[in-house]
């Protein structure tokens, strides 16, 4: 093989005079045997001294065939040749003088043009190795170039395998020549600062200005299956928010797994309600269990042995010959089924969460043993992150559901239900009576209310902050091609494309104006992208310098959407996380007692409460219920609290949150409208409770410009001062419980627009750590802060 021809900062002389050096420190060890190996290498060194002086060519060794093999042996073992896959070589080049049996027999499998070439390694970088060889040999700078080598080499059948690798330096030197530049310590600092600028590099380090004499020794290891897992796992974080695509890449991920070119891959959703297999989740992937159908009831579709096995043991069912089965077993469904369909072999994996099954992975083979009860194993790997994905999606499908139900229809309450099935069946009664009838509005007389949200702190201004970063973000890349291609092509054209650039950037940078985002969507797509597309027709440099630009934008809206990303998933992470709660506790207290509940996600989380007498089918309503449902509500709000305060850490934008709770003294009407589709209150009266709930958490303390809630804190606003009194019993509870501090604020709100007397409890939240010792520690948000900043 020849060497690669890129410019390289080193002079390469093949040398074995370290080697050489190694075996005369042998000579002064106690052990006979190699003092014998060493005294024969040094003669070899006397008769050939030029193995010593090193060969600047690679023809120049080709005579030397036999004394490098000698020379070599003790690294190269004859025993592990068709074991180990190593070869002597130089830094970072294809020059290869003595490689093992297993490492030629690969390239051999590879086919007779191939070449191996490290993965993602291009000339600039490939420099750059050779000055970092230079500064840590010769000048001992401890500085850390060093990440992951690879090659990747096809096998006989046409797979990609990953192999590490892993240099070894021990026989090496570095000389300086009359060429080279002298390194300071203040060169090394702006090397530092300047790792992508490869003419500041060739500045510092001229080519061939040193001299590498010596050899490295490759190792190589097959990390196939570890390249292919990480794979996988970037695949399912690429396509997570995607519901009903998993990929078009995945089966290809399987195949380098189970070294199966012929494998493909299957999914069958489960419909936990009717009991049967869908194609619903991933639409784009095939299903062999069900076939040609749509649907099957599972116990159908399956064998008692698969059923059993993945939905009772919730373990893998692997088939290694389905022909051998199927004449065994010739009324078995499943194994017909796989026939017909010219599988050989098949393994399924049920995804369990919680112990409900979700669906079921299927991997199938036309041949017969490729999957088996061995291989089965390497799903072990992946199987986790497998479960999470289908989960998410599993999750947004749902999500989805439910939105197109509550647009064509609405969202009915369990609590309710009945109401609207007694209304119905009326309604359906007149009907078949041939009497002119309508559904009636449905209304709940004399309820009470409770309100509360968990509010982000500060979420437009952060969205905003999120925004403009994106567009300060994309508007450095545009500005950063613009210059190379001025440099290439200096029109006068593109400097004034440069200034409109830099000004949009300082308008950026003094403040986001409402059309800010519109005004650089526009500029980019009339002007920037016509640009980049005519430009990338002429010339191959600049199609890859403006592909790399493309490769971050959002194909949906043209913009960067990395910061704004963050802000999204973070707040979409609390909302999940708070809803989550809420959900789980709603379950605990309708057993307590029947009441109305409904929740909303907005930045933040929100929730309404109704009870009485009207929403339950029997008459058993007495107000120590609304009592327990209120000192329910602020436990709850308690956990919601900690439990964000322990999330806060893992959100990509760190947030606060403020909780706030509404206590209305009186019954009201509740009234389901048919045109909204949606419960409302009812009357005028009833109205000034919706005026204070949506104004109220915007609300100041009188007289001062402070906002009513706060981080870390719970604020309680009403307006009686039986209200107050109720409310000072229930905190006083929770502080004897350790959830609330000492540090009770009884406040007066400023008037809101109709509404006046307002006031408000708020009181700090206690943050709990359980220690490993089991010990509880308690946090007011304070002191939270202060342990979460150091």
């Amino acid at each position: 093989m020849k060497a690669k021809q890129e410019a390289f900062p080193l002079h390469i002389k093949i040398s074995f005079k370290k080697l050489f050096d190694h075996y005369r420190s042998v000579l002064e060890s106690d052990s006979k045997f190699g003092k014998d190996r060493a005294r024969e290498v040094l003669k070899l060194e006397k008769e050939y001294p030029e193995l010593s002086e090193g060969f600047d060519e690679e023809a120049d060794l080709a005579g030397y065939t036999e004394q490098i093999d000698f020379l070599l042996a003790d690294i190269f073992n004859e025993a592990l040749t068709l074991n180990e896959i190593k070869v002597a070589t130089t830094p970072f080049q294809t020059v290869v003088f003595k490689a093992t049996q297993r490492y030629k027999n690969i390239l051999k499998q590879a086919g007779k043009d191939f070449t191996p070439e490290l993965v993602n390694f291009d000339e600039k970088y490939f420099y750059i190795m050779g000055c970092s060889i230079i500064l840590n040999a010769y000048y001992g700078y401890k500085i850390d170039f060093k990440r992951p080598f690879y090659y990747n080499i096809p096998d006989a059948g046409g797979t990609v395998r990953n192999y590490r690798v892993i240099y070894n330096g021990d026989f090496m030197d570095v000389e300086k020549t009359d060429k080279a530049v002298e390194i300071t310590q203040e060169d090394v600092d702006e090397l530092m600062e300047n790792f992508e600028n490869i003419e500041i590099w060739k500045e510092k380090f001229p080519e061939e200005g040193w001299i590498f004499k010596g050899f490295v020794i490759a190792n190589l290891f097959d990390v196939t299956t570890d390249v292919s897992i990480s794979d996988f796992k970037s695949h399912l974080l690429r396509h997570e928010s995607e519901a009903g695509d998993l990929g078009k890449d995945m089966e290809t991920i399987f195949r380098t797994i189970f070294n199966l070119k012929d494998l493909k891959m299957g999914f069958s959703d489960f419909n936990e309600e009717d009991g049967t297999f869908e194609r619903i989740l991933y639409k784009n992937v095939n299903s062999y269990i069900l076939d040609d159908k749509d649907s099957e009831v599972c116990s159908d579709a399956l064998c008692d042995a698969s059923f059993y096995t993945l939905f009772k043991k919730h373990e893998l069912y692997c088939v290694t010959n389905t022909q051998k089965y199927h004449t065994l077993y010739p009324n078995n469904v499943l194994y017909k089924k796989l026939l017909d369909q010219n599988i050989k072999s098949a393994l399924f994996a049920a995804i369990v969460d919680e112990g409900k099954v979700l669906g079921v992975l299927e991997l199938v083979s036309p041949t017969v043993n490729g999957l088996n009860t061995i291989n089965a194993n390497k799903l072990k790997d992946v199987m986790p992150f497998l479960i999470d994905s289908v989960v998410r999606s599993k999750e947004q499908a749902e999500n989805e559901l439910e939105l197109v139900i509550q647009e064509e229809c609405t969202s009915i309450h369990s609590s309710v239900h009945w109401k609207f099935k007694r209304e119905a069946k009326r309604y359906l009664s007149s009907l078949a009576k041939g009497e002119p009838s309508y559904f009636r509005e449905i209304v709940f007389n004399d309820v009470y209310p409770l309100y509360g949200q968990i509010d982000v702190k500060g979420s437009s201004t952060a969205r905003n902050d999120a925004t403009k970063k994106d567009l300060v973000l994309q508007l450095n890349h545009v500005q950063k091609i613009i210059e190379k291609i001025h440099a290439i092509e200096k029109l006068p054209i593109y400097e004034h494309i440069a200034f409109r650039i830099n000004k949009y950037l300082e308008d950026l940078n003094e403040e986001l104006q409402v059309d800010s985002e519109r005004q650089v969507l526009t500029f980019l797509r009339k002007e920037i992208i016509p640009l980049f597309t005519h430009l990338s027709k002429k010339s191959e440099t600049l199609k890859e310098l403006i592909q790399k630009y493309q490769d971050l934008i959002d194909t949906a809206t043209g913009l960067i959407y990395k910061h704004r990303k963050d802000y999204d998933d973070s707040v979409m992470l609390i909302n999940k996380r708070m809803a989550s709660i809420l959900d789980k506790k709603q379950i605990e207290a309708q057993q307590m007692y029947p009441h109305y509940f409904e929740r909303f996600k907005t930045d933040g989380v929100e929730h309404n409460l109704y009870i009485g007498e009207a929403i339950t089918k029997t008459k058993s309503f007495n107000k120590v219920y609304l009592y327990n449902l209120r000192l329910w509500q602020l436990q709850v709000m308690c956990e919601m609290e900690n439990n964000y305060y322990k999330l806060k850490e893992r959100l990509p934008v760190a947030m606060d949150v403020a909780s706030m709770i509404l206590s209305f003294n009186s019954s009201l009407s509740l009234r389901f409208r048919m045109d909204e589709k949606r419960f409302d209150v009812d009357g005028t009266y009833n109205a000034r409770y919706e005026v204070v709930k949506k104004r109220v958490d915007k609300a100041f303390i009188k007289g001062t410009e402070e906002r009513i809630t706060q981080a870390g804190k719970i604020t309680i606003v009403y307006s009686q001062k039986e209200d107050e009194e109720e409310y000072l019993k229930y905190i006083s509870f929770l502080q004897d419980q350790k959830k609330l501090d000492t540090d009770v604020e009884i406040l007066e709100l400023e008037d809101l627009q109709g509404v006046t007397g307002l006031k408000a409890i708020r009181v700090s939240v206690l943050y709990v750590n359980e220690t490993s010792d089991q010990q509880k520690e308690y946090y007011t948000y304070d002191d939270l802060m202060s342990q979460i900043s150091s």
